[in-house]
Order: structure tokens, then sequence, then C-alpha cells
């Protein structure tokens, strides 16, 4: 996949990067990246030379028919992991168990603090969970990564790419040995969230925003449905408003046309 994906990435969009010597030659390690656009899990692999496991929701490897296999063995290719979001903790417990195997086999996890993509290019507050536990129960450095311009190569609603250079800047590995063990005080996974979160800010440029990305997204569905309701509401006043204005002027029509009876003399 490195050579049929990662090869022509490179080479049509010609990704920048910086920080390439932070990231280590063998070894686990951890890579925490801020989350811009889908094509993250691909130009982030495709500059470095060892292999990077991402997770991904289990159903790109359940779909069932032709274009089920396909999509499976296209994830699977990309070194995806299936992560089953049923159950009682859902997506994170599952997220975190996949974590430390792969860590414990001494390759790169890939996660995303934010636990989904920006809806506004914005970074937003890094869930505490999956990253932080991920970290201390296995000792393993946290390199944060900032993706940079990664939204603007496929807009929402856009088929097309755009060709243009996104960049990657990788920052330092940052150390929390001193915190090992106390993986389920939540103060420490808090803090720990918090750091990561500001060197991918520091990385980035980008303006953070201290609530989680998935209630940004609520809100924005929200606004979007009172601004289309209100829109459908002020669109059916128009036309009761039009339907009374056409009622009036009929009625002005017929009493300026209606014949007057004179006495008969």
């Amino acid at each position: 996949m490195k050579v049929s994906i990662g090869g022509p990435l490179k080479m049509i969009f010609r990704p920048w990067v910086e920080g390439l010597e932070n990231v280590p030659a063998e070894g686990p390690a951890i890579l925490a990246s801020n989350h811009l656009s889908f094509s993250d899990s691909f130009f982030l692999p495709a500059v470095l030379d060892r292999k990077v496991t991402f997770i991904a929701k289990a159903e790109y490897f359940t779909t069932p028919g032709v274009k089920g296999r396909l999509t499976a063995a296209f994830f699977k290719g990309v070194g995806q992991l299936p992560v089953d979001r049923s159950g009682a903790r859902g997506a994170g417990e599952a997220a975190i168990k996949s974590g430390i195997e792969v860590l414990e086999s001494g390759e790169l996890f890939g996660i995303y603090p934010e636990g989904t993509r920006s809806p506004d290019g914005r970074l937003y507050r890094g869930k505490p969970g999956g990253l932080a536990r991920v970290a201390l129960a296995t000792g393993a450095p946290v390199i944060p990564v900032a993706m940079i311009d990664t939204e603007k190569i496929q807009p929402p609603g856009k088929v097309m790419p755009k060709v243009m250079r996104p960049g990657i800047r990788i920052g330092k590995p940052l150390d929390f040995s001193r915190y090992q063990g106390m993986e389920h005080d939540r103060f420490v996974l808090r803090a720990v969230t918090d750091e990561v979160m500001y060197e991918i800010m520091r990385l980035s440029g980008q303006e953070y925003v201290d609530i989680y990305a998935t209630a940004a997204k609520r809100q924005l569905s929200d606004a979007a449905k009172a601004e289309k309701e209100a829109e459908k509401a002020a669109e059916k006043a128009a036309k009761a408003a039009l339907a009374q204005a056409v009622r009036e002027q009929a009625e002005k029509d017929r009493s300026e046309h209606k014949p007057e009876h004179k006495p008969q003399t």
C-alpha cells in the first residue's frame, strides 16, 4: 500500500514534512495527530518508512458483497484495525486494547485525540480516555503531529480533490513516565491529554476550542436544522401573506364592479 497509494500521493500532492527525525527508527511510539480530513490516515503513513497502525470502525471490515470485501482489503492494506463499537464501553475500550497490542509488538500506533474530524478546521479538546491510558499503560513516548491544510484538498461536497501541497509537522516525543501506574486517575489522564493537545496546537497554529468536536458537530447540526426550519416557516408565512393579499384584492375588485340598483319611479 505504501507503493500503490503512498507513492502516487507523494508524487501528486508533494506533501512537505518537518521533524521526521523525531520518529524513532524502531520501537513503539504513539503518533497523536489533529484530524482535519479523511486523507490524514494516508498522508502521514506515506511520508514515514515505518508502518503506522490506526483504528477504524468494524463496519468497514464486515460489509457483505464484493464492495465490502474490497473495502475490507483496502483498510487492512493501509494498516487499519477494526474496532467493534458495540458493547458497554464502546470504541474507547476497544481502541485502548488495540493500541496496547500494537505498541507491545514494537510498532507505531496512530490516534486522533479529538475522536473525530474537526468540523471547521479548528482544534478541539482531546478525549482523555484512549490516548492517555494507552501511553501510561505501555510507557511508549507520545509524538505530537500536526496535519496542515489537508481539509482543503477535498472539502465536504467536493468529488474531485484539489491538487495542492499539504503539510505534516512532527514534534519531539513527550515522556509521561512520571505518571506511570496512574492510568486510572482521571485528573492525570486529563493532564496528559491537555499537554499533548497543547503541543499539537503549537505545531499546527490552529485556534483551540475547549469543547469536544462531537459537541461542536451537534451544535452545527442543530443550528443548520434550526435555520432550515426558520426558512420553511418564513416561506410558509410569505405564501400565506400572498394568498391573503390575493383574496383581499379579489374582494376589492368585486366590490368596485358590483352593479348599482336604482330605485324604480
